[in-house]
Order: structure tokens, then C-alpha cells, then sequence
């Protein structure tokens, strides 16, 4: 011991972090609460199981809300951070509840609502946290790598044990537990700098810092095997940001050169075994090439914590001298350098030259015909995408209500009057231009209030501000700057695809998003310096019993607040839940109709109705039952309030079209009805068929004039 000490005094930022059985379980919980969202949310497109999740994250994020509320500052002026980028994102989430006032899919809207009010709790709980134990940003680092590693380690398992795990997946590329694959490349992008940081940091124990290597190597394979371009892209610039912000480049050099050369030999390897990498490929030949995934990737794992360990030791036992870290440094900034100098030798050569090759790509990337790549490894380095159609798309919805949008979730239906195909696309895979569809220049404009509020924030909470150059970088600030990082490779993530609605994604960011915010400033945290007493006031003219009765009204203050605060926590996760206990109601209603009872069946869709209003499926039901009793007068009511409900919706007007041509022969109603399906949808072959069999009803000839509604 006495060899070591003197070692280890020399290193200007070795400061202890003690991990304390607090630091342990908040970490834990994290893991926990964001891995249970992963599997129980999955892709977020599930109503029941997304609803459970953000229920469970409502309460989550609610409760330390709560906490920080009536955590007891250290003065009755102590200033409340964070407070700005709440209100912001609140506005926000009140505007996309608004939305169902004027939306063309109030039910989506309703949906959207309880998804933005959850990511709004978490952020709340995010700063909670950092009143309440801002000291433990490790556990909240540890907690996001851990619920990464749990995630992705689950998503290679499906691959090492397809037989048992996945028997029934058709696709090669990993899915699973999201049921999504850009979402399983996000979740490893998210993981990958907290282990950088991990790995690289001065402090802890040498032991627990070399876990990073084996963690970021598993974290990259998984990605990879995603084919996630989009993630790799999002994380690509996170690292380049942390490089950017923390100092400790040289040891992160080593850690993230250490993760990629473990990798990429079994991604090359993975990359040329058919039963990894085709689509509905025979059972025998996933097994046999699963199993030797695992075997790789256990022994991938051993080799890089030994080299972790005996890397790690030996930095804290003698730290590399001034000159070897400049050599080092020397080496790493020269090996960045060729890497586009390779590239654009690669382009030069290429046919077509650099100009042909950069003009291919990007007519590739902006082709609203483009094909999907196919879900090989070829998809990784190809340009061509789909996202320029639905990008297309979602401007042409903006166009119709530029200001306000079609309400939250409202893409979805609008889309259908200018696709292109006949898929069913839910979201324009990007954060901004579904935004610009759903809530219009009002609502990007309350985005970009609410990341503004926040980039604020972060900058006063990391040092990042002008005025804050030159102040020293503890390991505090380090840490605070790789929660940044993480916000970033979302950020970056969300302008690409649609996994903002992927509940663990979204989670994880928006609670690093909120401890960030709920910080407070670094100089004020590097000084010791307590909060000044409000302007105006005399700073040594405070007696004692002033200031108990200004702690005693601040006391009561947060008392009112924190039981506003859980007040709207419980009603948004009431209001979330409705839509599943209508969907409870409709199959209470589908088992009456099986028993013989329609009458009961009918009841109890009534009962549907009323708890999720906004909603046109249990009108459907309601209909279909009112028919089973011959009330084919309450039957076309039914579907008569579906329209009125969804009046931009194909499928309402083709319900109430087809009741009335096969059910009331009504003819001349029913083509009326099947033309305004047309024109919502008129990429549906079942729109063209509608219109088609009605008006031959309509000539009662059998003729089919050409016209076209």
C-alpha cells in the first residue's frame, strides 16, 4: 500500500467515489425501471402493454417529483433548477392534449397525450432526483449502462438461443424485446457513453472500471447486428461530442479503441454466417450459428476484462509519464486523420469520382421512390431509404393546417390521401417533420422553446457557458457532461426515426435530460457558495426568527405543490388508462356475443363508448352487435357517430358505406360514402373496388362507367 499511495497522489483528479449502498439501489432501480419499460413497452405501438409502462413511468417520475418538492432547501430563497425547461416542456405536453380539439385522429391524439405527460414525469423526476441526491450521478450513469447491457444482452440471447428465445422470428436483423430494430440500436447507442465514461474515468475502483471494455464491446456488436444506420449515425456524433467536452480523451481513446477491436472481428465473422444474417433462414442453421456466437461473444468478453483489468491496474499503479501521453495522443489524433483521408480516397476511385459518388448518394437519400435496402449487412453502407417519402408525406399534411397541425398522432390518418403505396405507416421517422404534420409550426415552436430552455440548463449545470471557462473539471462535471452526451445521441436518433415514442428509449433521455436540468450551476457547486438571499435584502440582517417563518411558508409552498404535482400525476394516469379499460370492455362485450347474448353484447359496447369517446373501434363493435339484434336503424347511427368522430378517417366512411349498400341498400348513400373513402384513400385497392360495386348498384345494369369520384 505504501507504493501505491505516492503513485496515486501524483493524479490531479483521483477522488474516491464511494459506493455506498444508496449509490447501489438508485443505479439498480434505474436498470430496472428501464429495462421493465423495454419489455413491457416493446416498440410502444402495443395499447395495453405501452400503457402499463407509462403508467409505471408516470408513477415513477411523479413520486421523486414529489420528493424534490418537499425536500427542504438550505435557505427559503433557495432557487428551484430546472424550473424554466419544465414549464416549457409542459407547455408542450398541454399543446399535444389540446391537439384532440381539432385533431383528424382524436383517439391517437389521446395516446400521444399520455405518451408526452409520461416523458413529462420522468423529466420532473429526473430533477427530483437532483434535489433530492444530486451527489449519486454515478448510480444514474451505472443505471442507464446496466439497463443497456440488459437489454442488448437479451437481444444477442435471441440470436444465441433462437430455438428456445425466438422460434418464431423471420427477420435476421436484432429486434428484440423492442420488437423494433432501430430501437435495439438506440438502446446500445445510449449505453455506449456512460461505459466510455466508466472506462475512462480517474476515480472508482480499477476493477469496476475495466467492466467497460467487455460492456462496450457487446453494446457495439449489438448494434451492428441491428443494421441501425441511423444509430450508428446518432452514435457517432455523441462520441464526437464527449470528445469534445471532457478532457479525458486519451484514456477514452483507449477504452473505445479497446470496444471496437473486440468487435469488429465477430461482426465480420457474424457478417458471413447465413444463419445470422438472412431472413427466414432455416432453424439448424441459426442454432448452429447462434451457438457460436455466444461461444465468441463469452470469450470476446474474457480477453477484453483481462486486458481491462491489467490495463487499469497498471494505470493506477504507475500512470504513463507527460511524454507517453503525448505520443499516445500524437498517434490517436493521426489515426482520426487517415480515416477520412481513406475515405475519400475510396470516393476518388470510385466510379464516377468523389462529385458522382457524393451526387448518387445524395439522389438516393432524397428519392421519395427509393426501395428499402434489404435487411442484410449491405443495408449498413447503402443511402437509399424510405424516410424521404414519408418526410414527404408528413410536409404535404403540414401544408393542409400549417399552423396548428392535424393533432398529435394524426399523421397517420392524414398520410393516406398522398401515399404512394399502401402501407400502413404510422410516424414520418423523424422527430421534426412529424412534428410539423401532428402540431404545426406552434408545435415545433414549443420544441424548440423547450430544447432551448434545456440546452440553457445544461450549459449552466456542465460549465459550458463563456463565462464559466477555465473552472476545473472534478469528477462531478465529468459525469454531468456524459449525461449530456447521452441527450445528444437521443437527440440525434429522434431526427432520423420515430423511437421518441419507444417508451424505454425515450425514458432513459428525458431523466438524464431532467437531473441535467435540476442540477444547478457548476461554479456554485465547485464554490461551496450558498444561495444569496433575495434583492433588495440586507444579507446580515436576517434574525433567526424571520427566517423560520420564511422556512415555514416555503414549507407549506411545497406541500401545496407536491400535492398539485401528484394530483396531476393520478389524473393523467386515469385518463391514460381509459383507453384500455374501453378495450377491456370490448372483449367483455365479444365474450356476451359468444355466449348468444348480443343484447349484453351491445350493453356493454355502450359501456366502451363512453369510457374512450374519442375512439371509433367500439362504434364499430357497437354497430356490428346493434345488426346481430336486426337495429339496423342503431346500427347506422353507430357508424354515423364514427364519422362524426373521425371525419378524415377512410375506414369510417367506408364502414357506414359498406351497412349501407349491403345491409339497407341504400345505394346512392353508399356511393356517396365510398367517394369520400376514395378521396382520403385513394391508394387502397379496397377504395377503388367500394366505388366500383356501388355504382353498378347505382346503373342496376351492371355497367361500370369510367368516372372517377
Amino acid at each position: 500500500m505504501s507504493s501505491v499511495a505516492p503513485s496515486l497522489s501524483r493524479r490531479s483528479l483521483t477522488i474516491p467515489l464511494p459506493a455506498t449502498s444508496a449509490h447501489v439501489a438508485t443505479g439498480a432501480a434505474v436498470a430496472i425501471v428501464l429495462a421493465a419499460a423495454a419489455f413491457v413497452a416493446a416498440s410502444g405501438l402495443r395499447l395495453e402493454r405501452t400503457t402499463d409502462a407509462l403508467i409505471g413511468l408516470m408513477v415513477a417520475g411523479g413520486g421523486l417529483a414529489v420528493a424534490g418538492v418537499l425536500r427542504r432547501p438550505r435557505a427559503a430563497s433557495a432557487p428551484f433548477y430546472g424550473g424554466t425547461a419544465l414549464l416549457a416542456f409542459a407547455l408542450l405536453a398541454a399543446y399535444t392534449a389540446f391537439s384532440v380539439i381539432w385533431s383528424l385522429a382524436p383517439s391517437d391524439s389521446w395516446t400521444e397525450a399520455a405518451r408526452t405527460f409520461a416523458y413529462l414525469a420522468v423529466f420532473a423526476g429526473g430533477i427530483g432526483l437532483a434535489r433530492l441526491a444530486g451527489d449519486r450521478w454515478p448510480a444514474l450513469l451505472g443505471g442507464l449502462a446496466g439497463a443497456s447491457l440488459i437489454v442488448c444482452g437479451w437481444a444477442l440471447l435471441t440470436k444465441v438461443f433462437p430455438a428456445t428465445l425466438a422460434p418464431d422470428e423471420t427477420f435476421a436483423r436484432l429486434r428484440e424485446p423492442f420488437e423494433y430494430w432501430n430501437a435495439v440500436g438506440l438502446m446500445a447507442a445510449l449505453g455506449v457513453p456512460p461505459l466510455l465514461w466508466l472506462g475512462a474515468r480517474r476515480s472508482g475502483h480499477a476493477a469496476l472500471n475495466a467492466l467497460a471494455w467487455p460492456g462496450l464491446s457487446i453494446l457495439l456488436v449489438c448494434l451492428m447486428l441491428s443494421y441501425s444506420r441511423g444509430s450508428i449515425v446518432a452514435l457517432v456524433a455523441g462520441i464526437a461530442v464527449w470528445f469534445a467536452v471532457v478532457p479525458l480523451r486519451l484514456r477514452g481513446a483507449i477504452v473505445l479503441a479497446a470496444g471496437v477491436i473486440g468487435a469488429a472481428p465477430l461482426v465480420a465473422w457474424a457478417f458471413t454466417q447465413d444463419g445470422l444474417t438472412t431472413d427466414e433462414a432455416p432453424m439448424a442453421a441459426r442454432v448452429d450459428a447462434g451457438h457460436e456466437l455466444g461461444a465468441l461473444l463469452l470469450l470476446t468478453a474474457a480477453v477484453l476484462l483481462a486486458a481491462g483489468l491489467a490495463v487499469h491496474f497498471m494505470l493506477a499503479r504507475r500512470p504513463p509519464s507527460r511524454q507517453t501521453r503525448a505520443l499516445t495522443a500524437r498517434v490517436a489524433l493521426a489515426t482520426l486523420a487517415v480515416v477520412p483521408l481513406v475515405g475519400l480516397v475510396v470516393l476518388a476511385t470510385a466510379p464516377g469520382g468523389i462529385d458522382g459518388q457524393v451526387s448518387k448518394a445524395w439522389n438516393q437519400l432524397t428519392d421519395t421512390d427509393a426501395r428499402t435496402p434489404a435487411n442484410t449487412p449491405g443495408r449498413l453502407t447503402a443511402t437509399a431509404s424510405v424516410r424521404a417519402r414519408y418526410w414527404d408525406e408528413a410536409l404535404k399534411v403540414h401544408a393542409d393546417s400549417p399552423w396548428v397541425g392535424v393533432g398529435a398522432g394524426g399523421y397517420a390518418t392524414a398520410r393516406t390521401r398522398y401515399r404512394k403505396d399502401t402501407l400502413n405507416v404510422r410516424h414520418a421517422h423523424g422527430y421534426v417533420v412529424q412534428t410539423l404534420a401532428d402540431l404545426g409550426w406552434a408545435g415545433l415552436a414549443l420544441s424548440l422553446l423547450a430544447a432551448l430552455a434545456w440546452c440553457l440548463a445544461a450549459a449552466r449545470a456542465t460549465g459550458l457557458r463563456p463565462r464559466d471557462r477555465g473552472l476545473r473539471y472534478d469528477p462531478e462535471r465529468i459525469g454531468v457532461l456524459t449525461l449530456v452526451t447521452v441527450v445528444a445521441v437521443f437527440a440525434v436518433h429522434s431526427l432520423l426515426d420515430w423511437t421518441w415514442i419507444v417508451p424505454a428509449t425515450a425514458a432513459a433521455a428525458a431523466l438524464c435530460a431532467g437531473f441535467i436540468a435540476g442540477r444547478g450551476p457548476l461554479r456554485a457547486r465547485l464554490s461551496g457558495a450558498r444561495p444569496a438571499p433575495p434583492a433588495g435584502r440586507d444579507r446580515q440582517a436576517w434574525p433567526a426568527p424571520t427566517r423560520r417563518q420564511r422556512l415555514q411558508r416555503s414549507l407549506a409552498a411545497r406541500r401545496v405543490g407536491a400535492v398539485l404535482v401528484g394530483l396531476v400525476v393520478l389524473a393523467a394516469a386515469w385518463t391514460a388508462y381509459q383507453p384500455v379499460r374501453a378495450a377491456h370492455a370490448s372483449d367483455e362485450a365479444f365474450d356476451r356475443l359468444d355466449a348468444g347474448n348480443p343484447a349484453a353484447a351491445a350493453e356493454v359496447a355502450r359501456v366502451a363508448t363512453q369510457r374512450n369517446p374519442l375512439s371509433v373501434d367500439p362504434l364499430f363493435e357497437l354497430a356490428a352487435f346493434e345488426q346481430a339484434q336486426g337495429r339496423n336503424r342503431e346500427a347506422e347511427h353507430a357508424l354515423e357517430r364514427a364519422v362524426e368522430v373521425q371525419p378524415a378517417n377512410a375506414e369510417t366512411w367506408r364502414r357506414l358505406g359498406r351497412f349501407q349498400l349491403s345491409v339497407l341498400n341504400q345505394y346512392d348513400p353508399a356511393l356517396r360514402s365510398f367517394r369520400a373513402a376514395y378521396y382520403l384513400d385513394p391508394r387502397s385497392p379496397q377504395s377503388s373496388s367500394d366505388v366500383l360495386e356501388a355504382t353498378r348498384a347505382v346503373n342496376g345494369d351492371g355497367s361500370a362507367p369510367p368516372a372517377t369520384p
